[in-house]
This record gives C-alpha cells, sequence and structure tokens, in this order.
C-alpha cells in the first residue's frame, strides 16, 4: 500500500569574494523517529523567536545573539530561496519579486560595495550592483540584483531597517527585485537565512512530485509503481518543492528531506549552510557532500544512499519547510 500524507513536521529549514571550510554533523535521535510532540508538531516558532535566536548549526554554535530582520517591510514574491536548483547549483540566498525598497537587515558597516556600470573592469556579475554590510562577529548580509542608480559610500554605518538601495534587474536576473544572502565569515559558510530570522509566512505543505530508487546500474525504480525489489544498495531521488500560499507560486527548495526505512532515519538532506572544502561547494547530507552529487539529478535532489535487505521494507520519505509543514510518502516493498 502506497500512501501519500499530509501533516506537520514530526521533526525539529551571491557570494562574496572568501573561501569557505567544513562542519561536523549536529547531534542526532539515534537514528530513529523522534517522538511527537507539541514543540516538533510544526506548531510554529515563538513569537520573537528570531530577534534574538542563539545560532546552532552543524557546525556548532555561531557565538553571537542576531537581530536580525528580513530586508523588506512587507512580504514579497520570493521567487528563490536558499538551497533551490540554480542551473544544478544550490542557490545561497533568497531572491525576492518586489518594487520595495531594500533595507539593511541589522544595524553594520558597509564593507563591498559593486556596480558593473561603474566598475572599471566591466566584467558582468552575477549579483549585478551589490551590496556587503559587516554585522560583527564574522556575519556579513549581502544585497545584489540591485538597480544601478544609487550611491552608497564607503565605508559608512547603516541601522537596521534604513534604506540602502532599490531594487533592480542587474546581473543575472529576470524580473524587478534584489538577492538575499548571509555569510559567516568566521566559519566561512553560508547560511539559510531562515535559521536566524523568523521565517515568512508558510501556509501550505511541501510537495513530493515524485520518488525513485537508482540501482548501480544507473536504473530507477518507482516504489509506487511496483511491490517487490531486489536487495542491494540504492540512490534515494526526491523531487520535492515547497510553495508559501498557492501552487501557482514559484517552486522553492524544501528545508530538509528524510528517509526512514522500517522506522529508523537512513537518509536525509538539510538545506541549512553550505560550505566549500579545496574549492568544492559542499552541503551537508548524512556528512558533508559535494553539491554535483546532489544537484546533478535536477530537477530532483539526491537524498543519500539505502542499503535494501531481504523481506519486507516500510519506506517513508518526509519533506519539510522551515515553518514547520510537512508531507509525507510512504511504501511498501518486498525486497528479494
Amino acid at each position: 500500500m502506497n500512501s501519500f500524507k499530509r501533516g506537520k513536521s514530526r521533526t525539529p529549514w551571491g557570494t562574496p569574494p572568501m573561501g569557505a571550510t567544513g562542519l561536523r554533523p549536529t547531534p542526532s535521535t539515534g537514528g530513529r523517529r523522534p517522538p511527537v510532540t507539541p514543540r516538533n508538531q510544526g506548531a510554529g516558532r515563538p513569537p520573537g523567536y528570531g530577534k534574538r535566536f542563539l545560532l546552532v548549526l552543524i557546525g556548532g554554535v555561531l557565538p553571537a545573539l542576531y537581530g536580525l530582520d528580513w530586508p523588506l517591510e512587507s512580504p514579497a514574491s520570493m521567487v528563490n530561496n536558499f538551497g533551490g536548483n540554480n542551473r544544478r547549483r544550490p542557490f545561497l540566498g533568497t531572491v525576492f519579486e518586489t518594487e520595495e525598497a531594500v533595507r539593511a537587515a541589522e544595524a553594520g558597516e558597509v564593507l563591498f560595495t559593486h556596480d558593473p556600470e561603474r566598475n572599471a573592469s566591466k566584467l558582468p556579475s552575477p549579483l549585478g550592483a551589490w551590496i556587503g554590510v559587516d554585522h560583527g562577529d564574522g556575519l556579513i548580509s549581502i544585497y545584489g540584483r540591485l538597480s544601478k542608480d544609487r550611491d552608497v559610500p564607503l565605508p559608512r554605518r547603516v541601522s537596521k531597517g534604513e534604506r540602502i538601495a532599490a531594487p533592480g534587474q542587474s546581473g543575472w536576473s529576470g524580473h524587478r527585485g534584489f538577492y538575499f544572502s548571509l555569510f559567516d565569515r568566521k566559519e566561512r559558510r553560508w547560511i539559510n537565512p531562515s535559521m536566524i530570522i523568523t521565517p515568512l509566512p508558510d501556509s501550505r505543505q511541501p510537495n513530493i512530485l515524485s520518488v525513485e530508487l537508482k540501482n548501480a546500474n544507473g536504473q530507477t525504480i518507482s516504489p509506487g509503481q511496483t511491490s517487490s525489489i531486489r536487495q542491494g544498495r540504492y540512490t534515494l531521488l526526491v523531487n520535492a518543492f515547497d510553495t508559501r500560499f498557492s501552487e501557482r507560486e514559484n517552486p522553492l527548495a524544501p528545508y530538509r528531506i528524510l528517509c526512514f526505512v522500517n522506522g529508523i532515519e537512513t537518509a536525509g538532506l538539510s538545506f541549512e549552510t553550505y560550505s566549500a572544502r579545496d574549492g568544492v561547494l559542499m552541503v551537508y547530507r548524512n556528512g558533508l557532500t559535494p553539491v554535483n552529487k546532489i544537484y546533478a539529478p535536477g530537477p530532483a535532489f539526491e537524498v543519500g544512499e539505502l542499503w535494501l535487505t531481504r523481506g519486507l521494507a516500510s519506506l517513508e520519505v518526509i519533506a519539510q519547510d522551515v515553518a514547520g509543514n510537512s508531507r509525507s510518502a510512504a511504501f511498501r516493498l518486498q525486497v528479494e
């Protein structure tokens, strides 16, 4: 019996000119499904959660309390988000479609500016006209694809919520808006903004379009269309996306995709941070994994590897968004 279920979460969602290093895994629950409690059912985060939040990430604790806000006054159309598939590479920030002024997410010092019209090299930049603001303790916010009609002196201090630019269509952009990302210079990694800013409203569960298992010969098998499968090692491919209010919105990346075999977590992909080792961009998937392994199958994500042994096996895939909504796809297979 194969089924798709809706529900709340059952478990706790432009590049600056500098390098990046690796991360360490977070403590786990021993691989088993955690108990369902009001906190992890997706009841949402408490008021002010993003106002004073001690950031705990895969690599440990970022030793500072931040009070960042989103860099615009009212919710806007989110075209792309952190972890989204950008031509088989991940988006390292969030793209908004808006006419609103771009505002500083927190007080800080303007460290970097780039204007392709005034830059001596005239070389095109994916971010077009952009600004980088240092908020202290290594955290930098980056605002890109801005209007070219701006004049931000360097250096200068900006206040939280201060207008720093107008949205534009510079860089690699097909619409008017801007790009926003966060970089932790101490740990040298890009951070999902929703990890330290109160998540934007999201009333919908993620969607799971397909679940496939790829064997060692490269053959893909849909567990929803078969009742038996040979034992062995399989790569799990999941095509999942999120929308905030309507199916007609641009598809966004989920916050996390988990896989359970017989109730035990065996694979997981988390869109929390991205780092690099020896020039290779890495994402956490049961350990640091090059992004070309995750995004190569596009539009599906390569969530991890499973080892299926003889007997009856239950397979459950859960897609979660940062607001705590989730959707699961469950399958039962006879492994021969």
